[in-house]
């Protein structure tokens, strides 16, 4: 029995080290195509932390501040204005989605994953802070 928790923890582990590199991809690729844009990064550094307002949901409590989290963690919303963005050809749309995208691979990198309503700690790349 504890054979298998050891294993399934050592799994656990390996898959959060791939996950967190991949966020380093997303944040490289990132930067990369943000600087082919050649928008400005002033402009990068003022927007780079904005998805984490949706922090401010957690103030209500832990099921708000999840769905607000994840809403502005989840890779669905800058892909789909990145997707306009291109289609309608406004750079402000691209240059959103690329920073928006960015930020979630930084906070993938450090391990922040998409949150359980449980509270803050608990996301889908395992338990972070002070409760693990």
């Amino acid at each position: 029995m504890n054979d298998t928790k050891n294993t399934l923890t050592s799994t656990q582990s390996n898959v959060r080290k791939i996950l967190q590199i991949e966020g380093l991809c997303v944040l490289v690729l990132s930067l990369i195509v943000y600087e082919k844009f050649g928008i400005g990064w002033g402009t990068f550094a003022i927007f780079f932390l904005t998805p984490d307002i949706s922090l401010l949901g957690y103030l209500l409590n832990s099921k708000i501040g999840s769905v607000f989290y994840n809403a502005a963690h989840s890779y669905l919303l800058p892909f789909v204005i990145l997707g306009l963005g291109i289609y309608f050809n406004v750079s402000i749309m691209w240059a959103t989605a690329i920073i928006w995208t960015a930020h979630i691979g930084f906070d993938r990198m450090l391990g922040y994953g998409l949150k359980y309503s449980n509270g803050f700690h608990f996301t889908h790349l395992g338990v972070i802070g002070s409760k693990k």
